[in-house]
């Protein structure tokens, strides 16, 4: 059985230019998150297009292998189109997660620093790594892992999607067999950088479900990010039991 709940809140700022989007058919689902950049309302514009048009690819049958080479493509192409047709967009991009979830398997992309985190069993097992400078640090050994969220140069990208690029540098995960007693968050920088990943695991284990699990971490969040310019947060809680 597959449980879900989705959260989105602009935060402390005027817009809110986080999008997230499921789609379901029949024991195939798709669960996403983007967080749009480009200021003055754009990055909604980016953020709901590459969410919007990997759920057509979805939906239109794209499935297993192929997926999510398709969406993260089409999501490019979606965003670099209107960057032509609207000079008000040329500068937004966005960074895009894909969770897919099959009847026998699992697999999940993405680009930018919108993460994915898988726990077994409670336990966290796996995160995407963000695409910016503090992360290609940590993999230089020159900062440690839990100096990214605080680091000066934390919003420095170094791939998203509507950047004018040859072939789209999303990153994909090898295929995981559907288990049950699988749990993921999708999140948006706004969100994991207010909460560490033992908070996640703590409150994951005392949470009846996925919406009590999001409120839990909300509360948390909020906490942390009290008495600063919160930026926008979104989640995305998918429990597969």
């Amino acid at each position: 059985m597959i449980r879900f709940s989705l959260l989105s809140d602009k935060g402390c700022r005027e817009n809110n230019e986080d999008s997230v989007g499921m789609y379901q058919d029949g024991e195939a689902y798709c669960f996403l998150l983007a967080d749009g950049l480009g200021g003055h309302g754009m990055g909604e514009v980016a953020s709901e297009l590459a969410v919007e048009t990997a759920v057509v690819k979805f939906a239109q049958g794209s499935r297993g292998d192929g997926f999510l080479k398709e969406a993260f493509e089409a999501a490019q192409e979606s965003v670099a189109g209107r960057q032509q047709e609207d000079r008000n967009c040329r500068d937004m991009k966005t960074t895009l997660v894909v969770l897919e979830v099959e009847k026998d398997q699992l697999r999940w992309g993405h680009i930018g620093d919108s993460r994915l985190y898988y726990f077994v069993k409670g336990k966290l097992k796996e995160r995407t790594l963000d695409h910016s400078v503090p992360q290609m640090l940590v993999s230089a050994g020159e900062i440690r892992e839990k100096e990214i969220r605080r680091h000066p140069d934390r919003n420095r990208l170094l791939r998203v999607l509507g950047t004018d690029m040859d072939e789209v540098n999303y990153q994909e995960s090898q295929p995981v067999k559907r288990t049950g007693h699988q749990a993921f968050l999708l999140c948006s920088d706004g969100f994991w950088e207010l909460i560490e990943e033992k908070k996640m695991e703590a409150t994951l284990k005392r949470a009846s479900d996925p919406e009590h699990w999001l409120a839990s971490m909300e509360e948390i969040v909020c906490k942390n990010g009290r008495g600063t310019n919160m930026d926008n947060y979104s989640a995305v809680a998918v429990w597969i039991d």
